[in-house]
């Protein structure tokens, strides 16, 4: 099951208001195949992964590569369908509507709070226990 998350900066600036996540298998190969469009505020988290693929998509993308802790390590902006785009170390990626990161000032070198990801169950933090007080 793909849930939807608001994926913020770690200074709490929403960044994806509208953010489905896919970290199993199915959903990330599956990712946005069978989509016309992204809308402002939408997105797709995939991970793990370090890598990314526009095969069979219907329109560009902005993808941004983030390490385990959430650090910007890459962008790829509007990313035309037929392609493909990766970074080293990066752990996961945010796709995004064709020039929604630099309209929502994403750049290499921000963190992004990945934390509201916590607890499901796969990814970079699955094998890790809960931060404590």
């Amino acid at each position: 099951m793909v849930r939807t998350v608001s994926l913020k900066t770690v200074d709490g600036e929403v960044v994806c208001e509208h953010c489905l996540v896919a970290d199993s298998p199915w959903a990330r190969m599956r990712g946005l195949l069978g989509r016309r469009g992204l809308e402002s505020g939408e997105g797709l988290l995939l991970r793990p992964t370090g890598s990314v693929h526009t095969f069979f998509m219907r329109f560009p993308i902005d993808v941004v590569f983030l390490s385990r802790d959430g650090e910007v390590l890459k962008s790829a902006p509007a990313l035309p369908p037929w392609r493909t785009a990766g970074a080293r170390r990066a752990k996961a990626v945010l796709e995004l509507a064709a020039d929604e990161a630099d309209r929502r000032g994403i750049r290499v070198g921000a963190r992004l709070d990945l934390s509201v990801l916590a607890g499901s169950g796969s990814g970079p933090a699955a094998n890790h226990p809960p931060a404590s007080a």
